[in-house]
């Protein structure tokens, strides 16, 4: 008879919310971590929240905590990959992790200048392009961005309406409010140093029940906190009251982690992405694959009950 596997819970959370920013300062200041961690003696987890790291030292820091406790769960708020028409056929790439080392690694900063020719990456200066507009909105969208980030928010009847109404973000933007393409191809080459070291990319990689590795992956804070104002502070701060009355591991957390995400749009995405991370940390390692066969391609955005 065999044995069912036992599933070990990550004992480390981090939710980290990414910049794109190219100087030092800036990354400094925007890049965030919420870390949730065990706690023995409590018999509990603590959480904190630490800034002041570039990509690059993100990706050290990863990588030492990884070393000491392999039983973690990391989640980036940017997007793992590009719509399938643009890695595979494009580019030639069958996984988005070769997309990564083959594609990213030598066009990656052409693709964010702003003189670069090919304005399908588009924003300040460049208006998004008409092969992006209209009926083929689509095209510049992964099928996790239509069915994660933005069917999850439409009730069933207006769907059809709103898709062709509204524009959700692509990663093929890379200037202006909510550009999701900077942060995304600078975050890449992370990934790829990440998978390097051991780290389980999902859904590329399949999680460890054990959790003998540590994992990572894409998320999108908005699915996280809800709808809330949050580059407003007063309703960061109704939100995170409202939290506080009503859950207990909110109540828990330290004065320092609660003023942070009062005082930031970025630490509140953190923090929030984090106790969500953690709430349901115990499905991360044995995380089925996604619906789409796209996933492997273009990757999946994991979010609570959207897989």
């Amino acid at each position: 008879m065999s044995r069912e596997k036992k599933v070990v819970e990550p004992r480390i959370v981090i939710g980290v919310d990414w910049s794109g920013r190219v100087d030092v300062a800036g990354q400094r200041r925007h890049i965030v971590a919420a870390v949730w961690q065990w706690d023995e003696g409590r018999g509990g987890g603590r959480v904190r929240l630490e800034s002041g790291r570039t990509r690059d030292e993100i990706a050290d820091w990863l990588i030492d905590l990884a070393a000491k406790e392999p039983a973690m769960v990391v989640g980036f708020d940017f997007c793992f990959s590009f719509p399938a028409w643009f890695v595979g056929e494009e580019h030639g790439a069958r996984t988005a992790p070769e997309f990564w080392r083959k594609v990213v690694a030598e066009h990656g900063e052409h693709w964010l200048s702003r003189d670069y020719e090919d304005h399908r990456f588009w924003g300040k200066p460049h208006k998004r392009p008409a092969e992006f507009s209209g009926e083929n909105i689509h095209r510049m969208l992964r099928a996790t961005d239509i069915d994660c980030k933005l069917v999850a928010h439409i009730p069933e009847e207006e769907r059809a309406m709103r898709v062709k109404g509204i524009t959700p973000k692509s990663v093929f933007q890379i200037g202006g409010s909510g550009s999701v393409g900077t942060a995304s191809l600078r975050g890449m080459p992370v990934l790829v140093r990440l998978q390097d070291a051991g780290f389980r990319i999902w859904p590329f990689d399949r999680p460890d029940a054990r959790m003998h590795a540590p994992m990572v992956v894409e998320m999108y804070s908005r699915l996280n906190t809800g709808p809330v104002h949050k580059s407003n502070a007063e309703a960061r701060v109704a939100y995170l009251l409202r939290k506080k009355k009503e859950d207990a591991a909110y109540a828990a957390l330290s004065r320092s982690a609660m003023a942070a995400a009062r005082d930031g749009e970025d630490a509140f995405d953190a923090l929030v992405s984090c106790m969500v991370m953690a709430e349901r940390r115990v499905e991360f390692p044995v995380l089925g694959l996604p619906r789409d066969l796209l996933y492997a391609v273009e990757g999946w955005t994991w979010a609570p009950g959207v897989t």
